[in-house]
């Protein structure tokens, strides 16, 4: 998506560069050509007039309102399904620059549990979502499916076996949990039928002005255990809601998911 951001700020700038031009210089050179008659209106000024207004709010509600994104992967199953469409607030961590990122305003800092948007160090091209699980000065440790916090091991209860449709059906089976995270309890999923399967066990001390994140698919995600800490600079927005999805290999819109808050 950094692609349609990049050309709508290019197209932003652009009209709006015209419309100035027009309405302090180029209207008045015209109306002073034309005389007596009716000057005419320079295809592109109109187009530009049209458009702008239209970019700039769009733009404005993107960057710095709510931004809509899509669920590719599994990782964050069963919070998250492949297909869902959800967005993103924008100004929960402070305002931010289009295309560079860059805060311009601090507001708030991720809480522990958030879901968040962000760029992945390894890959700044590219928008992730993850859960936050260890905040500055923590230390998270993950060892036989359990995540330990600040030495203390978190509390999980059972709720059966999932199962998963459409895109997601590879994950029935799985051990669907309840993690007790201080604050934001929420489900994950946990799979013991995979011997062979690195699970990234480890622990780690949360370094200042970053963060330890983590899927809620735990053994189907790429995340702090194997590349690091998100650092603050590199977050987007928090997700907060699902508001349509689709997977067409489950019969297209599923409407129990529409409207959803994000757990």
């Amino acid at each position: 998506m950094r692609w349609f951001e990049i050309a709508l700020v290019v197209l932003t700038l652009f009209t709006g560069v015209v419309w100035l031009l027009d309405r302090f210089f180029l209207a008045k050179r015209r109306e002073e050509r034309a005389g007596l008659l009716e000057p005419k209106e320079p295809v592109i000024v109109d187009y530009a007039k049209a458009f702008f207004p239209v970019l700039a709010v769009v733009l404005v509600l993107r960057s710095w309102v709510a931004e809509p994104f899509r669920i590719p992967s599994s990782s964050m199953m069963p919070s998250l399904l492949i297909g869902d469409f959800i967005l993103v607030n924008k100004f929960a961590y402070g305002l931010r620059l289009p295309i560079s990122n860059g805060k311009v305003v601090s507001i708030g800092e991720p809480a522990r549990g958030d879901v968040v948007v962000f760029r992945p160090p390894q890959h700044p091209e590219q928008d992730w979502i993850k859960r936050v699980i260890g905040l500055p000065g923590d230390t998270i440790a993950y060892r036989d499916h359990t995540v330990w916090l600040n030495g203390k091991p978190l509390q999980y209860a059972s709720d059966g076996l999932y199962v998963g449709k459409g895109e997601g059906a590879d994950a029935t089976g799985s051990r669907l949990q309840t993690e007790q995270l201080p604050g934001r309890p929420h489900p994950v999923l946990e799979r013991d039928d995979l011997p062979f399967f690195v699970q990234g066990e480890g622990e780690w001390k949360v370094p200042p002005g970053e963060y330890f994140v983590m899927g809620d698919n735990r053994d189907n995600s790429e995340d702090s255990r194997f590349w690091g800490f998100l650092p603050e600079a590199n977050l987007r927005g928090k997700a907060f809601l699902v508001w349509m999805h689709w997977d067409a290999s489950a019969g297209g819109v599923d409407f129990n998911r529409i409207g959803s808050r994000i757990p």
